[in-house]
């Protein structure tokens, strides 16, 4: 305490000078409106920028949770896109009630490789989330792989970018289909082969799935035709497609379970064996 006050003795002129000096300054924008307005505009400007900084801060610090939200709309979204394509009754309207042909889990992808000839990723769901064998695998922007074992919180996935998927394609503009696999060169590109010579290939045209197993709906997009050939016997195309994924760069992924798969692969069986 006596620090402070004998702080003050010392510098009594300086606190005097400031005191009058704060007074006569408030005086003068109290009585004068322009000084008032302008004052107020400044401190307005400095309060402003302020506020606008912490929100721009607190608003970094919750992308993650926001990008979850947006994943799991994307998810409920596609969930009823491609239910709604096997009911065109304009009748139907409670989208969340009906129970489709297709179940959509959204996942986080927590380790991916795609160096390797045979590249997986894991996620952290498996099968407590209702994930299991066969499943197919997605992200927003088109095709990822197909989910090859689970336990109770994870599950692996076997990447397109594996030499032993194999995976039904189609031109979008066409029915014409082939087999899609790797060839262990490049992560951005994917081949697609047996697709009959007399098909309208172009440079460009976009490349879906087929729909020809219960894995996939048809229509899940996978990329454009890069480039393409006619193989050694000149019968059918060996098409080199650039992917639609950065598939060294996924994190929200989607899996898709066929409800009626076991139905369908049974019946297939069956007419196979007889």
């Amino acid at each position: 305490m006596q620090q402070i006050i004998n702080f003050i003795i010392r510098n009594k002129n300086f606190l005097l000078s400031l005191l009058l000096f704060s007074i006569s300054f408030v005086f003068t924008i109290q009585t004068h409106s322009y000084h008032k307005s302008k004052f107020i505009n400044s401190a307005n400007f400095l309060t402003g920028g302020i506020y606008n900084s912490i929100n721009n801060f607190t608003g970094y610090l919750s992308l993650k949770s926001q990008n979850q939200v947006l994943a799991e709309e994307n998810n409920r979204l596609k969930m009823l896109l491609f239910n709604s394509e096997n009911k065109k009754d304009s009748t139907y309207l409670d989208t969340v009630t009906y129970k489709g042909s297709y179940k959509f889990t959204l996942a986080n992808v927590i380790r991916n490789t795609y160096s390797g000839a045979n590249n997986f990723l894991l996620l952290n769901k498996g099968r407590n989330d209702g994930l299991k064998q066969d499943l197919g695998v997605i992200s927003s922007k088109g095709i990822v792989g197909i989910v090859d074992r689970t336990s109770k919180h994870y599950a692996t996935v076997i990447s397109v970018l594996n030499t032993t998927n194999k995976i039904s394609a189609q031109l979008k503009k066409t029915n014409h289909y082939g087999s899609l696999s790797w060839n262990a060169k490049s992560p951005h590109y994917i081949q697609l082969t047996d697709i009959q010579k007399i098909a309208p290939v172009k440079k460009g045209d976009t490349i879906i799935t087929s729909g020809h197993s219960s894995i996939f709906p048809k229509g899940i997009p996978i990329g454009i035709i890069n480039d393409f050939k006619l193989d050694a016997a000149e019968n059918y195309y060996e098409i080199n497609i650039k992917l639609f994924n950065d598939m060294t760069n996924l994190e929200h992924v989607y899996t898709i379970e066929n409800i009626d798969a076991d139905e369908i692969n049974d019946l297939l069986k069956t007419t196979v064996n007889e």
